[in-house]
C-alpha cells in the first residue's frame, strides 16, 4: 500500500536540513524501490526555501511507515515540527524518469 509522509520543518530549520541532507538521502536510498517519490516542500515566493518534505512510500502498514519516518535522519536531528502519514493512491501523472 502507498503512503504519503508529509513532514513540516520547525521554524529556522534550514541549517539542520542542510547539515543532515546527505544522511537523509542515504536513508531514502537504503529503502530501495519502496520509495516511489520524494522531494522538499517549498515555501512561497521567488527564491523559495524548503519548509518540509514529502515522501511517497510502499509499505505493508502504517506502523511500518511510522517507523520509517521516525528513523529518518531529519527526524532524529529534530528538524520536524509535525509529521503526517496518510494512505495515498496514485491518480494521474508519471512517477518520473522511466515510468
Amino acid at each position: 500500500m502507498l503512503f504519503a509522509i508529509l513532514c513540516y520543518d520547525k521554524p529556522d530549520g534550514l541549517g539542520v536540513r542542510q547539515a543532515t541532507r546527505p544522511l537523509h538521502l542515504e536513508y531514502l536510498a537504503s529503502a530501495g524501490d519502496r520509495v516511489k517519490l520524494t522531494g522538499p516542500l517549498m515555501g512561497p515566493g521567488e527564491g523559495a526555501t524548503p519548509i518540509g518534505s514529502m515522501i511517497v512510500i510502499d509499505a505493508a502498514s502504517e506502523a511500518a511507515v511510522q517507523l520509517f519516518a521516525n528513523n529518518d535522519p531529519y527526524a532524529t536531528a529534530g528538524l520536524f515540527e509535525r509529521v503526517e502519514i496518510h494512505p495515498w493512491t496514485r491518480g494521474m501523472g508519471a512517477w518520473g524518469a522511466g515510468s
